[in-house]
């Protein structure tokens, strides 16, 4: 997993004229980047947050997002950028926010939020690469500017915005599940998370029916097998990896309701 370091995103919204969030909206909060806002607000850019994996959500709970996120002053969409469900309204509200032309849209997100599926999805196949972005020798090197269409630029980047956030979305999605030298913490916390939100999560994922982070763990590596060699005890540590990955594929049914953001207040 590549990150962009905060310098190189500085000059990526400094070179852009609209900026586009990329946040998970089965999580939005804990998905949004108050630095890269505080940072597109201070050069004074447009900005548009999307709710991105809608498809993975009850459209009602969508609207809500996007009525929470508008209510604090934000231009807001959702869209399910792999479905390329919202990707004409994505492009239509990239250009109403430009104020010039030709111009210059820059996606950023966070690892795992959907970032270079909504940069594909407005690729499409008509694309072309034009020259890197002027900068520092490796900022050109990182950057590439795409056309889109006739006056609608692209900036695309390799990385994603270094992961901030609390335990554990920001241990998880700051590292694949391979690269965590203990993945049992973080999942242990995933899952809690997880079944707070709904308690059937893991019956309807894997069919194990329990709502305790640890015997959830155990259960599964027993499902599939997950053995100590020498113990011949369960290895949860393959099973949290497991959790966090489907975790990010979406494949654990799961998302924060609006109101617990409404219950606890900003």
């Amino acid at each position: 997993m590549e990150l962009a370091s905060w310098r190189l995103l500085a000059r990526v919204v400094k070179n852009a004229d609209v900026v586009v969030e990329v946040v998970d909206i089965r999580d939005p909060m804990s998905t949004r980047s108050r630095r890269l806002e505080r940072m597109v607000e201070a050069l004074e850019k447009p900005l548009l947050i999307v709710l991105n994996k809608a498809d993975l959500v009850p459209r009602s709970v969508a609207e809500k997002w996007q009525r929470i996120l508008e209510g604090m002053g934000y231009e807001v969409m959702y869209m399910a950028a792999t479905r390329r469900y919202g990707t004409r309204v994505l492009r239509s509200r990239i250009k109403a926010l430009a104020t010039m032309k030709p111009f210059a849209a820059a996606i950023v997100g966070y690892p795992k939020t959907g970032k270079s599926s909504i940069i594909n999805a407005l690729k499409g196949k008509r694309s072309a690469f034009t020259s890197p972005v002027p900068g520092s020798p490796g900022y050109t090197r990182h950057v590439q500017l795409y056309k889109v269409e006739p006056n609608f630029y692209l900036i695309d980047t390799p990385g994603v915005i270094p992961v901030e956030g609390g335990w554990p979305e920001a241990l998880i999605r700051g590292k694949s599940p391979e690269e965590l030298a203990d993945p049992v913490p973080p999942a242990l916390a995933l899952i809690e998370r997880i079944v707070k939100y709904n308690p059937k999560a893991f019956m309807q994922a894997y069919g194990i029916n329990s709502r305790n982070p640890m015997e959830i763990l155990e259960r599964l590596a027993v499902k599939r097998g997950w053995f100590y060699k020498t113990t011949k005890e369960p290895l949860i540590e393959e099973a949290a990896r497991t959790i966090i990955r489907d975790y990010h594929k979406a494949k654990i049914p799961f998302y924060v309701p609006p109101e617990e953001y409404l219950r606890a207040g900003p």
